[in-house]
């Protein structure tokens, strides 16, 4: 009789540790912002305009350590895509940020496909949605959309398959 084992816990251990980190990040830039924060109480704009600065000082270092450990686009919540476009929502404005992106594209489109190619579908469709994010119109990520696809509909097929050899099993033995 075969044996199926569960990915559900692993997947909720992967969420936490998620969110841990994020909860990591946030409480360091706040952190950072609170002890080097140097504007007066009276001016609110001016303090608003050092945490936005300091906020994306932290998260461009994120996204520079990101990229140098590898980290394109996985795992979530740690990954330079992740911490770029967070830039990006801080300052729209920001020139830097978007070359970032690009240079990182193609490299980021490549971890998707592996992703695609190992079979782990959910992870890729996270990633894919995540460079989608920044260039939502790129033929690169319809591409790799239609690879995710066929590789759902494979999976679909194969476990069929299993399900129709175990239901014929199951009848065989009565």
């Amino acid at each position: 009789m075969p044996f199926s084992v569960s990915a559900a816990p692993s997947r909720r251990g992967l969420f936490f540790a998620a969110a841990f980190v994020l909860i990591l990040v946030a409480g360091g830039i706040g952190w950072y912002v609170h002890a080097t924060g140097t504007a007066k109480p009276d001016s609110s704009d001016a303090s608003a305009a050092a945490t936005n600065a300091g906020g994306e000082d932290i998260l461009l270092g994120l996204a520079k350590a990101a990229v140098s450990e590898h980290r394109l686009v996985a795992p979530a919540g740690s990954n330079a895509y992740e911490f770029y476009l967070s830039v990006l929502q801080l300052d729209p404005k920001n020139a830097m940020v978007p070359d970032h992106l690009s240079a990182l594209f193609a490299d980021a489109c490549n971890d998707v496909e592996r992703a695609i190619n190992a079979r782990d579908v959910d992870e890729a469709q996270r990633e894919l949605s995540l460079l989608r994010d920044y260039d939502s119109n790129n033929y690169k990520l319809a591409l790799l959309g239609s690879k995710l696809s066929a590789q759902r509909m494979v999976m679909t097929r194969e476990h069929e398959a299993q399900a129709a050899v175990i239901q014929a099993q199951s009848e065989s033995t009565r």
